[in-house]
């Protein structure tokens, strides 16, 4: 069920009203789902139908992302912030210590909440925070030039691209490593979403410091990469298994930075097999 939800938040200048979209649908243990920096909860459709028959499911568009509002003025988009709105949103569905999972962003902010002791599980696939500097600023460039393209380019162009695989492969390569199998209704939306987002430049500005550095204890860890991921390159799961040495480090073949649709199968496995 797609819904939204308003909660408030304290901060130095006084309680702030925070309006998130939100997915929930399935039953079982919770399970929150985070995606990646210009994209939208529906990254995760691809594995939703095999989760929600274990899990009980939340899909949410990150603060300033798909269809959620923005933080208020007086509040940064940083990791701390955002972890601080996520374990709000989850007190007001009434959800205690959920499954975390995330892709990209998605990943980094599901092991605050692990690190915080706000998850009983975290899964993240392809997690920023593990990288080099000389890494992180062609990341940044990559996901600069993305969002110049989407908020560039003619609807009809996007739409037209769309209807071939080789249109696809232009507008997604960089993320998937099978984009012919994303629909042309999927890769429209959220190239909308990317050229949308109202928060993008300052959620990317606001990661320019972040290294993840901290183990996350007491809690089962699953870090999952794709041997194909084009953007957050594979050697830094080594670097997150160094950080978080008892995490499960997997490799996810023939993936790309954003997984669930290129196996959504074995996505759902890795993610039902981290939150048990």
């Amino acid at each position: 069920m797609s819904a939204t939800v308003t909660f408030k938040v304290p901060t130095p200048h006084g309680p702030q009203s925070i309006t998130l979209a939100y997915a929930r649908t399935g039953a079982g243990a919770p399970l929150l789902l985070m995606h990646g920096i210009g994209h939208h909860r529906q990254a995760w459709d691809p594995v939703i139908p095999a989760l929600a028959a274990e899990r009980e499911v939340i899909a949410v568009d990150l603060p300033g992302f798909g269809e959620s509002e923005p933080l208020p003025g007086v509040m940064a988009h940083d990791l701390p912030t955002m972890s601080g709105v996520l374990a709000a949103l989850c007190e007001a569905l009434e959800i205690e210590r959920p499954h975390a999972a995330g892709n990209s962003l998605g990943g980094l902010l599901a092991l605050e909440l692990g690190r915080k002791g706000l998850a009983r599980s975290v899964t993240a696939l392809s997690p920023a925070g593990f990288w080099s500097q000389a890494e992180r600023r062609y990341a940044f460039g990559v996901l600069l030039s993305m969002r110049q393209v989407a908020r560039r380019m003619p609807p009809p162009v996007v739409e037209g691209l769309s209807r071939s695989v080789v249109g696809r492969t232009l507008l997604t390569s960089t993320i998937y490593a099978r984009p012919g199998r994303r629909s042309p209704a999927a890769v429209v939306a959220e190239t909308r979403a990317l050229a949308g987002a109202e928060r993008f430049a300052e959620t990317l500005r606001s990661g320019r410091d972040v290294q993840f550095t901290d183990d996350v204890t007491g809690i089962p860890v699953t870090v999952a990469w794709g041997n194909r991921d084009r953007l957050l390159v594979p050697r830094q799961g080594i670097r997150a298994k160094y950080v978080i040495p008892r995490a499960r480090l997997i490799r996810l073949p023939g993936c790309g930075h954003v997984p669930m649709n290129d196996d959504p199968a074995l996505v759902a496995r890795v993610l039902l097999d981290g939150s048990r």
